[in-house]
């Protein structure tokens, strides 16, 4: 679930916690979750002793610098959240020794991975269905990684133009597909998709290639300004979604459109509908955004 603001509020956050933090011990309960190397005794190697030198995003991947020339990779996929805090084990769980949020978080029963660092402290991946992907990778080996990955939307070079030139590549897609295909812009999912079209006032449905131009640009302007607001309070916990804190992101106040299926629409009053969209849901105003 974690989309791009989600991703990027969790790196600007752990930025201000981990950044020098020297790796000395790694446990987990998931194997799976570790995609490279394939052994957690290699993987752990590759950690131990490594300094985390800065922490970037790049889609939804979150991207930890390390003093051997090396990146940890963390992708949180569909229910991952990363935490930071301390842990002791008590019988099967994990038990915050922090209080607040951390220690009434009920995620804290599906911690797989736990980053222990010199000083103490711990970093952990909360992942209800183990989805995550975790990998070591060279600078060559995550380059490649991401060839396919499309523009960063938020860049400021990531112009209407471009924007326009991406989205009409895939003309015959239906709108809502083609803003959350990771290879024509990266980052976007399921929820930010639905405020983004409820905005602009586009079906979700609508094929790109039958789009006006004017709807393009309210597209446009409308991704312009949700991301950036949603990453300033802190993105969308609706799911499973937890800051590294442990707090809930204040987006759901904003949420117009996404999980309010027979709510009034905020514009019109009408009442928001749900349709399935291949494996997703779309949520929309039959009103406002007619097909």
């Amino acid at each position: 679930m974690p989309e791009l603001p989600e991703v990027e509020t969790t790196v600007r956050d752990l930025k201000k916690k981990i950044l020098k933090k020297v790796f000395v011990d790694v446990w987990t309960d998931a194997k799976k979750l570790i995609k490279k190397p394939k052994k957690f005794e290699d993987f752990k190697k590759e950690l131990v002793g490594k300094e985390i030198l800065d922490i970037k995003r790049r889609g939804k991947n979150i991207l930890f610098f390390l003093s051997s020339q090396k990146i940890l990779l963390i992708h949180q996929k569909l229910t991952g959240h990363l935490l930071f805090g301390k842990w002791k084990k008590k019988g099967k769980e994990w038990v915050s020794e922090i209080e607040g949020p951390l220690k009434e978080d009920p995620m804290n029963k599906f911690l797989h991975l736990i980053f222990f660092f010199k000083d103490g402290w711990q970093l952990a991946l909360s992942d209800l269905r183990k989805f995550a992907k975790v990998e070591i990778l060279t600078k060559e080996e995550m380059e490649k990684e991401f060839l396919s990955l499309g523009p960063e939307p938020l860049e400021k070079d990531f112009t209407f133009e471009k924007f326009k030139e991406r989205i009409l590549k895939k003309k015959k897609g239906k709108i809502k597909q083609v803003l959350m295909d990771q290879e024509v812009i990266a980052g976007i999912g399921n929820i930010y998709s639905d405020e983004i079209l409820w905005k602009a006032k586009v079906h979700p449905f609508k094929k790109v290639g039958k789009l006006k131009e004017e709807e393009l640009r309210g597209i446009f302007k409308a991704m312009k300004e949700i991301l950036p607001k949603a990453i300033e309070v802190g993105g969308e916990s609706i799911s499973d979604y937890r800051r590294p804190s442990g707090e809930r992101g204040g987006f759901d106040a904003l949420r117009k459109v996404y999980r309010r299926e027979g709510e009034k629409c905020l514009r019109c009053k009408a009442k928001i509908k749900r349709l399935k969209l291949g494996q997703r849901s779309a949520h929309f105003c039959p009103v406002c955004q007619k097909l």
